[in-house]
């Protein structure tokens, strides 16, 4: 999604950008004159077991590179992505410059897992220019690979001009009584603890008249699934599924529940900020860089159930300290990560490495 936001912004101040990937993006399929896409053909051949991305992908950004005269690959991620774009570089013998920008798993959960430590290290230390989406990410980054190599913090971003899609049918529709709306959005793996925004949600409901609504798939849906049923919390709780334009959900909503146990940065966190959506979560990770303290919510340590819920019915039983926190949070989302403010961070790396 950044990565398809970062594109559309660079488009609109002028660039040509071209997108390599193995699907076209969601925010991306609506024609823009100055955004192209590129889809990796991978083949599968009998001789090897799994069908090899990784070099199709560098074969396909070499010859878009060729063709198309690009001066700068962006790889978000540093495996494969930047491993693809480093052997395109290559292949085109070295004149073209890469940036990667690490989001948090491909530091996290890959770059930590032995196997793929060395590779990780290696892609990031051959970029020209990298990136990092927190402090946290950009301190745990240094310190896990011992890198010499800067890495540059740019925040992710939103576009504050842009109008929430929700609508007051769309509240209507999930609370008919005025109940209160929670909301949590994730791919519901464990880390995420979808189990303690159920329970959170169980204990705010014997204080406040309010529904939840869980948006996103993953492995861990089926039990969140029957951790409602066992709460008798079925007709409280919808599941949404996957939703491509999150701040739909969040324009209706009146706070955004994040318990997870590790977050390098949490755009949902951001999305909801900018909709004057109030957060209620863990204080992990790059979350603090977003979410301030008492300020545009609530940050606990991580499986705190009761002192979560009981801040989340501090803020929907509270309309003048709510009004006060989500005023905040839309002008802190504004001022500090806006569109306008990030995207020219990157144009000017860009132009520095070149």
């Amino acid at each position: 999604m950044v990565a398809s936001e970062l594109a559309l912004g660079l488009a609109d101040r002028g660039h040509t950008v071209h997108i390599v990937s193995y699907a076209v993006p969601f925010r991306l399929r609506a024609f823009n004159a100055n955004v192209q896409i590129h889809e990796v053909e991978v083949t599968t051949y009998p001789l090897f077991k799994y069908p090899p991305y990784t070099l199709g992908l560098a074969t396909k950004l070499a010859q878009v590179a060729s063709d198309e005269g690009i001066d700068i690959i962006h790889a978000h991620y540093a495996v494969p992505h930047a491993v693809s774009a480093f052997l395109a570089k290559q292949i085109l013998g070295g004149s073209i410059r890469i940036v990667t920008t690490l989001h948090g798993t491909d530091i996290t959960l890959v770059g930590a897992d032995e196997s793929f430590h060395r590779v990780t290290k290696f892609a990031i230390e051959v970029s020209d220019g990298v990136t990092a989406v927190s402090r946290y990410l950009r301190d745990r980054t240094i310190e896990e690979f011992a890198l010499q190599k800067p890495v540059e913090v740019i925040y992710n971003f939103v576009d504050s001009a842009r109008a929430p899609r929700g609508s007051p049918s769309d509240r209507l529709h999930w609370a008919p009584s005025g109940e209160k709306i929670l909301v949590h959005a994730s791919n519901f793996r464990p880390v995420k603890r979808v189990s303690d925004v159920v329970r959170i949600f169980d204990i705010v409901r014997r204080s406040v008249e309010a529904k939840l609504l869980l948006v996103g798939e993953g492995p861990e849906r089926l039990f969140v699934r029957e951790l409602v049923k066992e709460l008798r919390l079925a007709n409280h709780v919808h599941f949404l599924g996957e939703q491509d334009y999150l701040e739909s959900v969040l324009a209706s909503a009146d706070l955004l529940l994040l318990p997870s146990e590790q977050e390098s940065f949490g755009l949902v966190a951001l999305e909801a900020a900018s909709c004057g959506v109030p957060v209620v979560g863990s204080r992990i990770g790059g979350v603090p860089e977003v979410v301030l303290d008492g300020e545009t919510g609530f940050l606990f340590p991580v499986g705190e159930v009761r002192e979560m819920a009981a801040a989340a019915v501090r803020l929907l039983s509270s309309p003048a300290e709510y009004a006060s926190f989500s005023e905040r949070a839309k002008i802190r989302a504004r001022e500090e990560f806006d569109a306008a403010k990030i995207i020219p961070q990157y144009e000017r790396l860009y132009e520095r490495l070149l």
